[in-house]
């Protein structure tokens, strides 16, 4: 066994020891009360569940073929526990009947061991998507165990919201909460004066998970991936993954206050960029000439925050983030590893707009600007994107109608979604939309260009 699994053991030990020390005094308790009702009645009326089913087709609009017809089964139970504690466990079977998302058994090599899918066939996976162990001790709220910590404000593009890893299997189409990858976190949350901390340990290295050559939105774009010209052979290697429980962690702090109207939090992270660094290599095999590439995982330190305001119907929203340390494809000959070393800020600025009745009109701006930009960097020095929601609501708000856009300006492509819902009752929910990609395959968005699909599904709560 190596030292990252005895680590993962340790910390899923250090939440049962927990639970453990706060539920036996409750069966202590109980018995000792001599009372009818029973330890497990009473550990029965402390619980409550609830399943989510949520079902999901996508035809392509150009070819007529399924991309996915999919199933989900996601049951939650919530147990009170005593000394103002509770478990809360997520569960999730998923099912997606065509596989052409990620064809035959999905590889989970970024993702660690204990955060990891079951796969039941190529087909089917189950997962356990949060187990935690939550406690309130006066003001301070400790939450150990596996689960999503979001930061940041952005619609369609992410900023800040970086803490946990992606799923791109279906590229930004998924919603965020389900394409994450939940990691075990201690996440310590306390207010010191008019600030609210949140401390964040994560042992767990997980990364993205990229989609495979033949997957419907594996990634193309040059920005992406390295083109190798014609002739040149190329040997791709397993990425170099951290692997070291302690001095591998990643690390979190966000303060949080709200001043003269606005909400403002200063946000930092200390972690491993979740995309691969594609280093190569170039070298005579055989005889061919040989690019060898190298992926490797470094890290990073981000440093932002996030600032809201509300002026009557208009609300005002941001955030910032600086990279120290970040890597971009170059194809500078002279550059002896293909890759070159940048900061980066990213921001994004936004305008929320409630004047019409049941209506919302939202805009974004999208910049991240490399602090260098050495001579045959791939991607621009400048990069900017653009972005339209329009939602309107009827019929006291149980059909929903919404478009939006996201345009690439320097790429000159983009992505239109426009959706219609309709709630049938308080439990289900159906809905219809399209997910149009256009601009040249090159792009950010114009490497789905032949992607275009026709989507609807439903989502049953019981």
């Amino acid at each position: 066994m190596n030292k990252q699994n005895n680590g993962f053991h340790w910390f899923f030990g250090l939440i049962v020891i927990t639970t453990g020390l706060l539920f036996f005094p409750l069966l202590a308790r109980v018995e000792a009360s001599g009372k009818q009702q029973g330890f497990f009645e009473k550990l029965l009326d402390r619980t409550s569940s609830s399943t989510l089913i949520e079902g999901e087709s996508a035809i392509g609009t150009r070819d007529g073929n399924s991309q996915k017809l999919e199933l989900i089964f996601e049951p939650e139970i919530e147990m009170k526990l005593p000394f103002r504690s509770r478990l809360k466990a997520i569960g999730r079977a998923r099912g997606d009947f065509f596989d052409r998302l990620s064809p035959g058994e999905a590889s989970q090599s970024t993702v660690s061991k204990l955060s990891r899918r079951q796969m039941l066939g190529n087909q089917t996976d189950v997962a356990l998507r949060e187990f935690t162990f939550e406690h309130r001790s006066n003001k301070t709220f400790v939450t150990i165990g596996k689960q999503q910590v979001v930061w940041g404000k952005a619609d369609g593009l992410k900023v800040l919201d970086v803490v946990n890893p992606q799923d791109f299997r279906e590229f930004i189409l998924d919603d965020f909460e389900d394409a994450r990858i939940p990691l075990w976190t201690l996440n310590i949350e306390v207010p010191i004066s008019e600030i609210d901390v949140q401390i964040l340990w994560i042992p767990d290295q997980s990364a993205h998970i990229l989609p495979e050559a033949d997957a419907a939105f594996s990634f193309t774009a040059p920005r992406f991936v390295p083109i190798a010209p014609p002739g040149i052979q190329v040997d791709l290697r397993s990425a170099e993954r951290p692997t070291r429980f302690f001095s591998d962690s990643d690390s979190g702090l966000k303060l949080s206050t709200f001043w003269k109207g606005w909400d403002l939090t200063l946000n930092y992270l200390y972690h491993y960029d979740d995309f691969p660094i594609l280093f190569q290599k170039m070298a005579i095999s055989n005889g061919i000439p040989t690019v060898t590439i190298m992926p490797r995982y470094e890290r990073t330190h981000l440093v932002g925050g996030t600032f809201s305001n509300a002026f009557g119907d208009l609300t005002i929203r941001g955030e910032a983030g600086f990279s120290f340390d970040r890597y971009f494809l170059t194809e500078n000959l002279d550059d002896p590893d293909g890759v070159s070393k940048t900061d980066e800020l990213a921001y994004v600025l936004g305008f929320d707009w409630y004047g019409l009745s049941e209506t919302l009109i939202s805009m974004q701006l999208f910049q991240t600007w490399l602090t260098r930009n050495p001579h045959g960097f791939i991607r621009d020095a400048v990069d900017t994107s653009i972005t339209l929601l329009l939602r309107r609501t009827y019929l006291n708000e149980v059909l929903l109608t919404e478009v939006l856009w996201l345009n690439n300006l320097n790429d000159e492509d983009g992505l239109a979604r426009p959706k219609l819902s309709y709630e049938l009752s308080d439990a289900l929910k159906i809905w219809t939309g399209f997910d149009l990609f256009y601009g040249a395959q090159d792009g950010l968005f114009g490497q789905f260009n032949q992607n275009d699909r026709f989507v609807f599904g439903f989502e049953w709560g019981i």
